[in-house]
């Protein structure tokens, strides 16, 4: 069973993000959200997972959305007993909008989350605001609401079971990377010794610190060797110390394939 706490005032709270787009008609079913229960894993965590429901063509973002994206946020001040949250998402697709390359999701999104209790022999509920953005041929900034509390089944749900089975290959390559200072923070060059993946490459990279800004990535490809370059700029806009270990460097293949490389030697 499912418990759901939403608000989503849709049409009423989007906010448009371009002018010609307060001209144009909105579905009144552009995003539809809950909080599935999921079930308690053996070791004691609750897996979850936000489902989003969106009208036909529309499109949300992945964690790192390319060009214009919007993110998704979440605040979950107000959970009860949750010490912390690790996403597990599914594999993004590719988009052109406008001339812009973004990764997200068409007409749905099932996102597994993992929560872990600050207090295992206590129950855990979770509530969220969720800041996200929705695109067709416009894009809007919404605002939802999502929470559940949980019951401690350890019955598994297919639908969050489904989504994860589809999230990106995790491969034991190695990666390097070489750090070098710029004006407002560094530029970070990684290279992986890995076939392939598809006709027309592209890496994204990212930190685990998400207020790090990191640009879009400028990939290469000589022989069996990817290499991606991007500037990473924290709100202090100076050189920083980089933990390796917490880049993650994802390889997008052009023909579906995703496939993601978590850390790096200096």
């Amino acid at each position: 069973m499912i418990k759901t706490a939403l608000s989503t005032a849709l049409s009423a709270c989007a906010i448009l993000a371009a002018g010609t787009a307060a001209a144009q008609s909105l579905p009144d079913d552009i995003l539809r959200a809950e909080l599935r229960e999921g079930w308690r894993l053996p070791g004691g965590t609750q897996m979850a997972a936000l489902h989003l429901t969106l009208a036909p063509g529309w499109k949300t973002y992945w964690r790192a959305p390319g060009e214009g994206g919007i993110p998704p946020s979440f605040d979950w001040t107000g959970s009860e007993n949750i010490a912390g949250v690790t996403f597990h998402w599914p594999k993004p697709q590719v988009f052109d909008i406008n001339g812009l390359r973004v990764i997200g999701y068409r007409d749905a999104l099932v996102l597994p989350m993992e929560f872990t209790a600050a207090d295992p022999a206590r129950p855990m509920a979770a509530t969220a605001e969720v800041e996200l953005g929705v695109c067709e041929e416009i894009c809007v900034p919404m605002s939802i609401s999502i929470g559940a509390a949980f019951d401690g089944s350890t019955t598994p749900d297919p639908v969050i079971e489904r989504a994860l089975a589809e999230r990106p290959e995790s491969i034991k390559a190695q990666a390097r990377c070489v750090a070098e200072a710029i004006r407002d923070g560094l530029r970070v060059t990684a290279s992986v010794a890995i076939p392939a993946v598809g006709p027309e490459e592209f890496a994204v990279m990212e930190l685990t610190d998400r207020s790090v800004w990191v640009s879009a990535a400028d990939t290469n490809r000589q022989g069996g060797a990817l290499t991606a370059t991007a500037d990473m700029v924290p709100p202090a806009a100076q050189p920083f110390a980089l933990n390796r270990s917490a880049i993650r460097v994802t390889i997008f293949g052009g023909s579906g394939r995703v496939v993601e490389v978590q850390g790096c030697t200096g």
